[in-house]
């Protein structure tokens, strides 16, 4: 419910603009002429466009959604892949790995491949790529996200075999070196890049900031050859404006769909694993007070949401990973929608001196996900409702990362921000480290307890391992509450008929122009 008198349906409606503008966002969008349906373009060319351009193709940034779905696996190759059907790790730079310690491994690495600048790729390149993202002070978001700010010693034994030593055991460090990009010695070590050099089927041909980037096939490609010449990537911050492109012929492929969008049966549904959350920052009043926190989780009409704005296609979450991630407790149930709750809780914490009416930030991404615009203002008004101070801040991808990772912004109050989080690695790990350490690269606390029982899942394995995680999303539910836990997405693509293209889980972050094929 959106009051505790208006049903949530109704209550959407308070904002009758919102419905509009689809039609009205249009600004700075031509949809292609329907007399041609878009036969103007080039058939060598698959045409993709975007929420948003991405604010980097550097590398070690790939694992950002907005970069990762033009360089991953295009431009850029990592030594070891993560299969997302099975789950299972195949062989790409490296073919094959194994621990050769408690704390090495050994990699063997594949021959005759080049970077894109015509330099071999070797154990040379693959321990640079590892010194620069992982150990360095260039400050990469993979660092934090996958290796959780842990240095690696890594060894170029000779050119086709290399060693990584972790300093403790790390039974999935294969899985996180799977999140690792390679790229070439000639790299700045200093300084991140805008267009990385790769090994992979497509390099970068230009980038006309603001309008598109182009990527063309790479002759010396040690693969095999992809079906398209060139891929084309623009990008539109209205849903509705992407899935038109593509009815209309404009776009091949249109990322980031809303079920109501008018797709049709161009939209292709795929699970994407991405959880929407809020997650708040408990270092200041109100959030500094559980009550507060468990308050902001009962205020949330979780189902009204899941139903109104998402029709249905979403699942209610509660937890920060969904079914089919290591660690995903399958006993956990969202809270419930209970406004009275929420509003008896804000009153005691501020019967007992909590500063209840400070205000908070609501820190919301533009065109993250469809519909977030509508989704942020359900939230302020529900939040309103509990009794809290709540001003909204809609901002650009380069504004919101700096509330995203650390170092957070100082000096900035209380906020809640809506984060998407998406594990494509499978493991909850990937979740844990990043979101709920107290060092974590997106963590606003933790406890020492906290902590020792993250540390104590991350050197676990097999069964230990998985009941080692499904305590720890229980125990943030219970005893931590950093997290509002919103909804688990479902994806939805638009591919035009004239496209060969399936979907799956890792799509939505990397996008795999070499397993689009046109339509015979």
């Amino acid at each position: 419910m959106y009051s505790s008198k208006l049903p949530f349906s109704a209550a959407v409606l308070k904002w009758p603009a919102l419905a509009s503008v689809a039609v009205l966002g249009l600004s700075g969008c031509t949809v292609a002429n329907t007399d041609d349906g878009g036969a103007a373009a080039a058939t060598d060319t698959v045409r993709v466009v975007l929420s948003q351009e991405p604010p980097t193709l550097e590398a070690c940034e790939s694992n950002l959604t907005s970069t990762g779905v033009v360089v991953r696996s295009n431009v850029t190759e990592p030594l070891i892949e993560r299969n997302p059907q099975s789950g299972e790790l195949e062989p790409k730079l490296a073919t094959e790995w194994k621990a050769t310690s408690d704390t090495e491994w050994t990699l063997k690495l594949r021959e005759g491949v080049n970077f894109q600048d015509g330099t071999p790729f070797n154990a040379e390149a693959a321990a640079f790529t590892i010194e620069r993202a992982v150990n360095s002070k260039l400050g990469c978001n993979v660092e934090g996200y996958v290796f959780g700010d842990v240095d690696l010693a890594v060894k170029a034994v000779n050119a086709t075999t290399l060693t990584v030593t972790t300093p403790e055991p790390d039974p999935i460090l294969p899985l996180r070196l799977s999140f690792l990009e390679v790229v070439p010695t000639s790299t700045s070590s200093t300084e991140k890049v805008r267009e990385p050099i790769g090994t992979g089927p497509y390099k970068i041909d230009t980038w006309d900031a603001g309008q598109k980037i182009t990527l063309s096939s790479w002759d010396g490609y040690w693969g095999d050859k992809p079906a398209y010449a060139k891929a084309e990537y623009q990008w539109r911050s209205e849903s509705s404006v992407r899935a038109a492109m593509v009815t209309s012929g404009e776009a091949d492929v249109a990322m980031g769909l809303s079920p109501d969008d008018n797709i049709g049966d161009l939209g292709v549904d795929y699970p994407n694993n991405e959880t929407v959350a809020l997650r708040m920052d408990a270092n200041e009043a109100p959030f500094n007070d559980i009550r507060v926190r468990q308050a902001v989780n009962f205020a949330i009409d979780k189902e009204g949401i899941v139903s109104s704005l998402y029709q249905g296609k979403h699942q209610v979450a509660a937890q920060l990973v969904p079914e089919g991630i290591v660690g995903h407790n399958s006993e956990l149930k969202g809270w419930p929608f209970d406004l009275d709750k929420a509003k008896s809780l804000v009153a005691e914490a501020k019967a007992d001196g909590v500063d209840t009416s400070k205000q908070i930030s609501l820190v919301v991404r533009n065109a993250q996900f469809p519909k977030i615009t509508e989704l942020a203002q359900v939230l302020q008004e529900q939040l309103t409702q509990a009794g809290l101070n709540v001003k909204l801040k809609m901002l650009e991808t380069s504004q919101q990362l700096t509330y995203q990772v650390r170092p957070f912004p100082e000096d900035e109050g209380d906020v809640a921000l809506m984060i998407q989080h998406g594990n494509q690695a499978g493991d909850a790990a990937f979740t844990v480290d990043q979101y709920m350490l107290s060092t974590g690269a997106q963590s606003y606390f933790s406890t020492p307890e906290f902590d020792a029982m993250i540390k104590k899942a991350d050197a676990a394995s097999g069964d230990e391992r998985k009941k080692a995680f499904e305590d720890i999303f229980a125990y943030q539910n219970d005893k931590i509450v950093q997290f509002a836990h919103i909804s688990h997405q479902t994806g939805i693509l638009g591919v035009a008929k004239s496209v060969n293209y399936t979907p799956n889980s890792s799509s939505g972050d990397e996008l795999r122009v070499s397993e689009m094929t046109p339509a015979s």
